[in-house]
């Protein structure tokens, strides 16, 4: 049974997570940041959804190692030299900006993990199949694709390898025309499906009349008054971070990274926003905890 945070109406779940992606655009600040991410993890944890981010945690960490060790190096700007690197200068700034930039870079994939895990495809197909329906299936099978895609090399590799088929052994050109066959394969599939997918759709009426909504989800007063609350804090840090709130200035001149009162303002309403889904998510889990 579905509950909690993921229960909530597709435009509400939509409005958090297009909200949060503009804030890890627009809040360029280390603590804001950081914030974001751990009440990010956190709400993630309590779905028990945790594995998923240990499994995506190298590449997270390879490409948060490459944004921190690059920007120092192609970047030069800033007052403070902590050191010299082949007579180039490493400054404390490029550095500070390097991490900002992967903490950013960090919320925003965290969001697409969450997003894919609460906002399924037929709460996506709800909110956009009546006003842009072929966008919104061109957009959904391409987001279902790269599983899929996926999915089924492996399951092809495993077939063809008791051919002898294999990317894994052999010489390097071998290799190369296993790998195409693979490959070859896995597009003659995906095409004979969309073939048949095609002619499935237009045997059924795809199209041709207004679509209807396979799950009708309604929208009680806990998302109307959930709705409202998060309009309301993303209208304040879009205006108070078009008013220069919540930014670190780091170049040319790293200034000091100190609230102001605005700072304080604009972190209690992110720290709010933030909040919501964990409490919401926290509390049906409380529920079921001593429920039992």
């Amino acid at each position: 049974m579905t509950s909690g945070f993921r229960a909530l109406h597709p435009v509400t779940l939509f409005l958090f997570y297009g909200g949060l992606l503009l804030c890890g655009m627009l809040l360029f600040h280390p603590v804001f940041l950081l914030t974001g991410i751990v009440l990010l993890v956190s709400l993630i944890v309590i779905q028990k959804h945790g594995g998923t981010i240990v499994k995506m945690l190298p590449l997270y960490l390879l490409i948060g190692i490459a944004i921190v060790v690059i920007n120092p190096l192609i970047s030069h700007r800033g007052r403070y030299i902590l050191f010299y690197f082949m007579d180039q200068p490493i400054t404390l700034e490029s550095v500070l900006y390097g991490v900002t930039m992967l903490l950013s870079l960090t919320l925003i994939l965290l969001t697409s993990l969450s997003y894919n895990y609460n906002v399924t495809t037929d709460k996506f197909m709800y909110l956009f199949a009546r006003l842009v329906p072929q966008s919104a299936l061109v957009v959904m099978m391409a987001l279902r694709f790269v599983p899929l895609l996926r999915r089924r090399l492996s399951q092809i590799t495993l077939v063809q390898r008791t051919r002898g088929i294999s990317v894994h052994e052999g010489s390097l050109t071998k290799r190369m025309r296993d790998g195409m066959t693979l490959v070859k394969v896995l597009l003659v599939w995906s095409l004979e499906e969309a073939l048949q997918s095609a002619d499935s759709m237009k045997a059924r009426g795809y199209g041709t009349t207004k679509r209807t909504a396979y799950v009708v989800h309604r929208m009680d007063r806990r998302d109307r008054w959930l709705t409202g609350c998060l309009s309301i804090l993303i209208l304040v840090i879009m205006v108070g971070s078009a008013l220069g709130w919540g930014r670190a200035v780091i170049y040319p001149r790293m200034q000091s990274m100190v609230f102001s009162m605005e700072d304080w303002i604009l972190y209690v309403c992110f720290g709010i926003y933030m909040l919501i889904p964990v409490i919401v998510e926290g509390k049906e889990w409380l529920s079921w905890k001593y429920s039992k």
